[in-house]
């Protein structure tokens, strides 16, 4: 162990030592105690066994390996050396003698009395570097000669790593799967402490973080102190299967929570919100009431309500996760046609709205990815819709490029309007850093050149509509050309028209950058001018877009209804607005897999007379056909039935009529008046 090491194990401060007899040039030799035992050994003799003796704080080592990678000074050296030379020589005893400051200055200096009174201070010890010894097979020490060459070696090593952390973060982010989630990105609260600062978001809360309550830290969402007490809701998460590495897993409900579900279905049946929230206080936690109030809530505009119940809603489900379930690996599967496994999906897509309305974009991207590692060859909600837009509203450009270089082949996203418009978007905002090479830049220009013109080829009805949202009037030229005129709205399959509505109406204000403008206003008259040329691929794009685009999935009317954007919303087709649609359940799958069915209610609605169905929306309990009978007892009871019915039904009119109550008119405090009108 060195000197240095050794003062700290002893808990001294060089100069501040006592002397010892060695340093006096005495020699008492071996004295005795009272006893007849040897005295103990002072703080300043150095022993290994009684070097712990000294120590105040015994724990000062580990704070004194944070200084192993400090450089020594040219002072301390010689500090070094002056003691290896002066324990080579050693004394006769074998103690263990050390210096203070002043014996290692330059010739001339005088040395410190050896009876000086040490002076404690509060100031904290300047770290010396540790040395390191080496140990033989025979179990000597020896001290390393070739440690002087550490210093240029770590100085080299910090050069080296100095010009790689430049390119670390690039290099990290190429290297991990591109549906790779980040915890840390989940939090909108790290994206809004980037924006505003951290004292501007946590103000509000640090005078309550001592009546906090220490609840359970999540992932999706931060718990609040307002929320009712978590209690197990009967959701539970079970692994199916594992294939290629890939897992499968699925929700469950338990009986306790199938019956929450069925009277879940009968208050919305009911068309009452109250009833709703009467089952939300049994049972704050069930995860389909608190997605059907949160619509009624942000309907009736109470949006911080909305995103609070949907927030708790993920909590819910948060709680249930499977041991194993990752959302970071991008490796984990949900199968969107199981009913338990649905909500799942609709609580994260609505909560990413609500946080790229909140001003999160990165935040919602992140959730989006996460959305879509869930289930990425079938895409329930259609999430690459709205990927490309959270992109280029995050200023992640980088990401939505690398995501269409991978995907193009497999998937044909450039079929897609979002991606054919928001791609070349995404490089010429590449070639507007100024940070970047001029190879880089130039090679980002010519990409967004080529894409931007193969899509206003292939989706010539864009152009006008995005204009005219960015309230941009067109040249003369533009305007006047049939290719870009009323003519390609028309033309185009309803299925376009709702994927290009869906885009112009979400992204267009990221188009009102005047640079942008100028950028697409001069691609726009390099495509007229292949149009005037009769070039091929006009007419080839023509073809593709006859062939394909006759109607659209069912996961896009699903996005359409969830994104709620009115220019999408109303190119709808007739047989997808005409059937109900429920906010915790919109458009299920028709090859949904039902793995618990509802019981069939007592009574049959649909088979009463229209006088009977008048009397029950008066009267809810009116039941003109009372119990159904067996099959075998139809006929034998079909007079009796008649008169039963009749008698119901004069009851009821009975109770209706005593039911009624006329208000009396509003009395006249002046009964006088106050003159005769005129």
């Amino acid at each position: 162990m060195s000197r240095r090491a050794l003062r700290r194990l002893r808990g001294e401060q060089r100069g501040q030592e006592e002397p010892g007899l060695g340093q006096l040039g005495l020699d008492p030799g071996p004295e005795r105690g009272p006893e007849g035992l040897p005295p103990p050994v002072a703080a300043g003799r150095g022993q290994r066994g009684s070097a712990r003796s000294g120590v105040s704080n015994r724990f000062e080592l580990i704070t004194a390996e944070e200084s192993e990678d400090e450089p020594l000074s040219r002072k301390e050296r010689a500090d070094t050396r002056l003691s290896e030379q002066d324990a080579a020589g050693g004394s006769n005893e074998g103690a263990v003698t050390e210096e203070t400051e002043g014996n290692v200055q330059g010739d001339g200096e005088e040395a410190e009395q050896p009876d000086q009174t040490p002076v404690l201070s509060n100031k904290p010890r300047k770290k010396k570097k540790k040395r390191k010894t080496k140990k033989t097979s025979a179990g000597e020490t020896l001290e390393d000669n070739d440690l002087e060459d550490i210093d240029s070696l770590l100085e080299k090593i910090e050069d080296t790593n100095g010009l790689s952390q430049q390119t670390q973060s690039g290099i990290i982010a190429g290297s991990r799967p591109l549906l790779y989630v980040e915890h840390r990105n989940l939090n909108a609260e790290n994206e809004l402490k980037r924006y505003f600062g951290a004292r501007t978001v946590l103000g509000e809360l640090r005078p309550r973080q001592r009546q906090r309550q220490y609840v359970r830290s999540m992932w999706l969402t931060a718990p609040k102190n307002t929320w009712p007490r978590y209690s197990k809701t009967g959701i539970t998460m079970q692994l199916v299967d594992t294939r290629r590495g890939v897992q499968y897993f699925t929700f469950e409900h338990h009986r306790e929570y199938q019956q929450v579900q069925f009277k879940f279905l009968d208050a919305v049946e009911s068309m009452d919100p109250n009833n709703i929230v009467l089952l939300l206080q049994m049972n704050p936690y069930h995860v389909d009431s608190l997605l059907q109030l949160s619509d009624v809530c942000r309907i009736q505009e109470d949006q911080e309500m909305a995103r609070d119940l949907i927030e708790r809603a993920l909590y819910s489900l948060e709680c249930a996760f499977h041991p194993v379930f990752s959302l970071t690996s991008g490796t984990c599967r949900l199968d969107y046609r199981r009913l338990e496994n649905r909500a799942f999906f609709l609580a994260l897509f609505k909560h990413l709205m609500f946080l790229e309305k909140r001003g999160c974009p990165r935040t919602a991207l992140e959730f989006c990815k996460l959305i879509l590692s869930l289930d990425p060859e079938n895409d329930p909600l259609c999430v690459l819709l709205l990927i490309d837009f959270l992109s280029l509203r995050a200023r992640e450009y980088t990401f939505l490029t690398r995501m269409f270089q991978e995907w193009e082949s497999h998937r044909n996203l450039s079929q897609l309007p979002n991606f054919a418009f928001s791609v070349p978007l995404a490089y010429f905002l590449l070639s507007q850093q100024e940070e970047r090479s001029e190879l880089e830049l130039s090679q980002a220009r010519e990409r967004a050149a080529r894409l931007i013109q193969l899509a206003l080829i292939m989706f010539p009805s864009v152009l006008m509509p995005l204009l005219d949202h960015c309230s941009v009037q067109p040249d003369a030229r533009v305007a006047s050309h049939s290719f870009f005129g009323l003519n390609a709205q028309i033309s185009q399959p309803p299925a376009l028209n709702q994927l290009t509505s869906l885009y112009v109406g979400r992204t267009h204000s990221l188009w009102k950058d005047p640079a942008v403008m100028a950028w697409l206003e001069t691609n726009v008259h390099e495509v007229l001018r292949m149009v005037d040329a009769q070039d091929p691929l006009v007419e080839e794009s023509e073809h593709k877009r006859k062939m394909r685009y006759q109607s659209a999935p069912r996961n896009i009317y699903r996005h359409i209804i969830l994104s709620e954007m009115k220019e999408a919303t109303a190119a709808l087709p007739l047989e997808v607005t005409s059937q109900p649609v429920m906010g915790f359940d919109p458009l299920p799958p028709l090859d949904s897999i039902v793995s618990y069915t509802r019981p069939e209610r007592t009574n049959h609605p649909s088979n009463e007379s229209t006088l009977s169905l008048f009397f029950r929306s008066l009267l809810p309990n009116f039941n003109l056909q009372g119990d159904i009978r067996h099959d075998g007892d139809e006929e034998a009871g079909a007079g009796q039935d008649l008169n039963q019915g009749v008698n119901r039904l004069m009851a009821a009119m009975r109770d209706m009529l005593a039911n009624i109550q006329f208000q009396e008119p509003p009395r006249d405090d002046n009964p006088e008046g106050d003159g005769d009108w005129d």
